[in-house]
């Protein structure tokens, strides 16, 4: 039986180069109930973080394709990928041609 280990962790692979690897979550993620300006702050720092990330695009795609539903990834929150994935454009195409 053969495994597809290798050609599985180059998909991973861009998460070596994180600009984020081995720091703390919750830079990137929201406490409960967490609202104003202590988010923006929060999601600020998290964007000031991936701005000078390597792999921001390829964390974006990640986050994108896998419909990660919280956290800030490849420099967007998840209010900003949602509204992305809202438009008027995309909302008036079907579903097929997504």
């Amino acid at each position: 039986m053969r495994t597809r280990t290798k050609p599985l962790l180059r998909e991973w692979e861009w998460q070596a180069g994180a600009a984020c690897r081995g720091m703390d979550s919750s830079v990137f993620f929201s406490p409960p109930g967490e609202r104003g300006p202590a988010r923006r702050e929060r999601e600020e720092a998290a964007r000031a973080i991936c701005r000078g990330c390597p792999v921001s695009g390829p964390c974006g795609r990640f986050a994108r394709e896998s419909r990660q539903y919280y956290g800030t990834w490849g420099g967007r929150t998840e209010g900003e990928r949602r509204s992305r994935e809202l438009t008027p454009e995309r909302r008036a195409r079907p579903a097929t041609a997504r």
